[in-house]
């Protein structure tokens, strides 16, 4: 199949709905390499399927420009931008076959006779469909129709694919196994993916980048290892990660925070970034807080056994003796049960100055 591939630029895109007074999209500046697997994920509402939307021309920007290749496409009609978008239906022909389904658009096209069946039967191999290409949608499982979604847009060849949220129809073990097989398909086709999502695991998995929105605004776009150990505010920390990063407003004190009724020890240069802010929000991620001998003590509320690691949750005084919910990643053999009162102590932990989970571009 042809191996034809562009990049993407957002340049400052702004989108405001008629009658809205706030963006559903602000001020977005993303750049995506040629062949990259760039995936959107956010909270819902948060402007990633706008975001993707708005580079197939479906929706019409406000301010900015958006860039495929060398081309300003910003008023480009979406029939006319070499794009093939994957939707989160299926949206399948029943009354046409398997390979009717995905030669349609290229006979609307008018491509040839020839031309069609070789790329149907390079589409129908690189997916397993070539036994399924004689039968009807309703023949078929879920996974098998979602790659024949996929294949509708392959055999057209464009320079950049666009997918909303393709797995979501689809079970939980469905969605592991069919999203690995849509980036190892990514990698041997090579074409400029964006991929959005709500799954964070998804995300994670998948890209080679990762863009975080928030109320549409882009947070932070970097690799999932640098989302991860190096999260740019703290709403990017609590949205990576499962379970989520343990966020809790920490006073500033003699040597560093204070967490419950013990004190974290924290540089003086990082806390200067709070300027004259009198706390920080501390972030601790599940797997970095431990019980301990020493630490804040923490009530055991709930104890999620699975397995090879248990999940603690737990209250432990904070600000204004307010209880702050924690949660913990222990092994499964530790043993810790509803009521007890433990102690635990952070191994690694994340500083951010009171305005750093407010919206702001990253990338």
């Amino acid at each position: 199949m042809r191996r034809m591939s562009s990049s993407v630029q957002y340049d400052d895109v702004s989108l405001v709905y008629p009658g809205g007074d706030t963006p559903a999209v602000y001020e977005l500046s993303l750049d995506i390499a040629e062949g990259e697997f760039l995936v959107l994920v956010g909270p819902s509402g948060c402007g990633k399927s706008t975001s993707l939307r708005m580079l197939a021309g479906l929706e019409p920007i406000s301010s900015g420009r958006i860039l495929i290749g060398n081309q300003d496409v910003t008023k480009v009609a979406a029939k006319d931008r070499d794009i093939a978008m994957v939707f989160q239906n299926y949206a399948l022909y029943p009354h046409m076959s398997v390979a009717e389904n995905m030669a349609f658009a290229l006979k609307i096209q008018k491509v040839s006779k020839d031309e069609i069946t070789r790329r149907v039967t390079d589409a129908a191999t690189l997916l397993d469909l070539t036994e399924y290409l004689e039968r009807k949608p309703k023949a078929l499982s879920g996974g098998q129709r979602q790659r024949v979604a996929m294949g509708r847009a392959i055999v057209r060849e464009p320079e950049v694919f666009l997918m909303d949220e393709p797995l979501s129809n689809l079970d939980a073990k469905l969605r592991v196994s069919t999203r690995t097989q849509i980036a190892a398909l990514q990698k041997r086709l090579g074409t400029t993916t964006l991929y959005v999502t709500h799954d964070q695991v998804e995300a994670m998995t998948m890209g080679d980048r990762v863009a975080v929105l928030s109320a549409g605004v882009l947070q932070q776009a970097a690799s999932p290892r640098e989302l991860y150990e190096a999260p740019a505010n703290a709403f990017v920390g609590a949205f990576i990660g499962s379970p989520s990063m343990n966020i809790v407003q920490a006073p500033i004190v003699d040597g560093g925070v204070r967490f419950g009724d013990y004190t974290v020890a924290v540089e003086r240069e990082v806390l200067k970034r709070a300027g004259s802010a009198t706390s920080v929000l501390l972030g601790i991620r599940p797997e970095d807080l431990h019980i301990s001998d020493e630490g804040a003590e923490m009530k055991v509320n709930l104890v999620e056994e699975l397995g090879a690691d248990a999940y603690v949750y737990g209250d432990t005084p904070q600000v204004d003796g307010q209880a702050m919910g924690l949660i913990a990643r222990e092994p499964g053999s530790i043993g810790t049960r509803i009521g007890d009162s433990v102690r635990v102590r952070p191994l690694r932990h994340y500083v951010f100055a009171n305005d750093g989970d407010r919206p702001r571009i990253s990338d």
